[in-house]
């Protein structure tokens, strides 16, 4: 048994233009470990996202296997899927993705209720996390009223709320200020060493290579790690 929290092997994706296939990537072997942060990096368009939503189990790849705590995501039932990704694995998007309608609390809760959990349950654990990002005063704010680190924040603890195996973050500081992702940086780091969680992060920024424990770049339809 393989002890990496997610890998894929083979990754191949391609898509059909007209009578054409179209690669984006081939033969991706990659794997993430406990406690660890890994950044991809790479050019817009080089197929970063299309990566990270294979190994989320968003999307289907072409060729290969994504593993996540070694239980495959392809070849499953869409219901079982969703399951895992509820119950294993973390995603901050680059916009957040708030419901704009709830509170910081409320957004938090909601993995939690999917997940069956008891309202009075989330509400402890949602509560919790988001005073470990820092937001305990700001718990009733719907997302309008915050600003964009605190939006960011609430997706963090919103990823984190039903205790993941790691976290996926598409571009989590690339609509935010040199300040604001610095401290998203930290926090990013301190809930790595505090939690022993993974995080796989993709990112054009090639600045916060500085703080990884790996890199990789995307390109040319191959994953290299960076040096």
């Amino acid at each position: 048994m393989n002890n990496a929290v997610l890998r894929s092997e083979a990754l191949s994706k391609q898509y059909r233009d007209g009578k054409l296939d179209v690669s984006v990537f081939e033969n991706i072997n990659f794997e993430l470990f406990k406690g660890e942060a890994v950044a991809i990096v790479g050019s817009s368009g080089s197929g970063k996202t299309t990566l990270l939503n294979l190994l989320a189990g968003l999307d289907r790849a072409t060729a290969g296997q994504v593993l996540i705590s070694d239980q495959a995501w392809f070849g499953v039932k869409d219901a079982k899927r969703s399951r895992l990704r509820n119950q294993q694995l973390g995603f901050v998007y680059q916009f957040h993705h708030l419901l704009p309608e709830f509170s910081a609390l409320e957004n938090v809760m909601m993995p939690l209720l999917i997940a069956n959990k008891s309202r009075a349950e989330s509400k402890q654990v949602a509560t919790s996390l988001l005073q470990d990002v820092g937001l305990g005063e700001r718990l009733s704010h719907r997302p309008a009223k915050l600003s964009g680190g605190e939006r960011q924040r609430v997706a963090i603890a919103r990823a984190l709320a039903n205790d993941p195996v790691c976290v996926l973050m598409d571009e989590p500081t690339g609509n935010l200020d040199e300040t604001t992702s610095k401290e998203i940086q930290e926090l990013i780091v301190r809930l790595k060493q505090e939690k022993q969680m993974a995080f796989l992060i993709v990112t054009h920024d090639e600045k916060m290579l500085s703080w990884m424990d790996r890199a990789y770049r995307l390109q040319h339809k191959t994953l290299h790690q960076v040096e």
